[in-house]
């Protein structure tokens, strides 16, 4: 992940906002024209490059918002996340990233706070949860309300939707008591510092529930 997020500029980010109870208010939808055609590996991206915005001045926008350095105040929600964080930082920092895993992890804290989620983390305590955010928001019956797959302000909101609906009506999760899960980033995190996956608690196929466990394996 940091060789490729060190290597490669970011083009596309969307970022949803709600309220604790998971109601929608906006999202929005970044497109960047900081890589170049000619020098960096991309696709056919000239629209980027011709009206994108610069990271540099969504950087200041960000770090001037109130949106990071809010240590319990804002919650932050993913779906497999790693490079999400790693762009975002690489951005605000205007660096490539560390090279070990605790720094890393350290400055995911720093900027966002530690009510960081991944919701397919969370996932790998959910029996029959398995596969990418289009799948499992269809399992947990979350239609996409607006865009269209692959476009990063629609999969922010339906990744904000399909972990409300995750939260509340399979796992029934309550924030406050997720320490275990706080920070850790899918593909990233498992069998790091002891992380032990825990058995399955919810088995979508036999609708067969059992209270949630989560191990403690990493506190900033």
């Amino acid at each position: 992940m940091k060789y490729n997020v060190d290597l490669l500029k970011i083009i596309q980010l969307g970022m949803t906002l709600s309220d604790s109870q998971g109601k929608f208010h906006y999202f929005w939808q970044f497109n960047f024209r900081d890589f170049n055609i000619e020098h960096d590996p991309c696709i056919d991206l000239k629209k980027n490059r011709e009206k994108g915005i610069d990271s540099s001045d969504f950087a200041w926008m960000v770090l001037t918002s109130g949106l990071v350095f809010n240590n319990c105040s804002i919650t932050w929600i993913t779906f497999h996340g790693a490079y999400d964080f790693g762009f975002l930082i690489k951005i605000l920092t205007r660096r490539e990233l560390p090279c070990d895993m605790a720094s890393f992890l350290g400055m995911v804290s720093f900027f966002f706070g530690v009510r960081v989620y991944d919701t397919k983390f969370m996932m790998g305590s959910i029996g029959g949860l398995r596969g990418g955010l289009e799948r499992v928001a269809k399992l947990l019956g979350v239609e996409r309300t607006t865009g269209s797959r692959h476009q990063a302000g629609s999969d922010s909101l339906l990744t904000q939707q399909t972990f409300v609906r995750f939260k509340d009506s399979y796992a029934n999760l309550d924030l406050e008591n997720l320490n275990g899960c706080e920070g850790m980033l899918f593909g990233l995190c498992e069998g790091w510092l002891g992380f032990d996956r825990t058995p399955e608690v919810y088995n979508i196929e036999t609708s067969t529930r059992l209270k949630p466990q989560f191990k403690e394996v990493f506190s900033v």
